[in-house]
């Protein structure tokens, strides 16, 4: 265990990686802790691996995924919100609702999308006020949302989106029924 630790601290990314593969069974909390702190890692695909390997870790991990929400770091929150959604962990709501005013754009956009594959149709308003974020990718993933949980949008809050001159958001905006 110490070994694991040690190169997930100061071994190269590739090295990362290879350990990173090996724990998506672990329930210690010491290596639970340095895998979502892998999550801020400076390789891409070393935060992939950590991402995969709490996503497909099959123990009851809920609670050191929720802890990482508050985490200083806005890759551990953006990401930490992603793989509590694709675990599907409803318990999450609550505490990933808090995200979706983050002060970083990513954070949010991670927290709008968890929230809408975490079919939060209670927070309807909330994902309504994102579709004006100041984020081109905050408003998107609110889009994406409302469609598919079939939230109806305000005819001015139409307005206002298309007045934003985005081809895509008009894409999307198409696909609201």
């Amino acid at each position: 265990m110490e070994n694991i630790s040690k190169v997930l601290e100061s071994g190269n990314s590739q090295e990362k990686i290879k350990i990173l593969e090996t724990l998506d069974k672990t329930d210690n909390p010491i290596i639970l802790e340095k895998i979502i702190s892998k999550l801020d890692d400076d390789d891409i695909q070393v935060r992939g691996e950590a991402f995969s390997s709490l996503v497909l870790n099959e123990n009851d991990i809920s609670n050191f995924l929720i802890k990482s929400l508050k985490s200083t770091s806005k890759n551990i929150r953006g990401f930490a919100s992603l793989a509590l959604a694709n675990r599907n962990e409803t318990d999450a709501i609550p505490e990933i609702i808090k995200l979706a005013k983050d002060e970083h754009s990513m954070v949010r956009s991670c927290a709008i999308g968890a929230l809408g594959h975490l079919k939060a149709k209670e927070i309807e308003e909330i994902f309504l006020e994102s579709l004006l974020d100041s984020n081109l990718e905050v408003r998107k993933s609110a889009l994406h949302a409302i469609i598919v949980l079939k939230i109806s949008v305000p005819e001015e809050k139409k307005n206002e989106i298309n007045k934003q001159k985005d081809s895509e958001m008009e894409k999307l905006l198409l696909k609201l029924k």
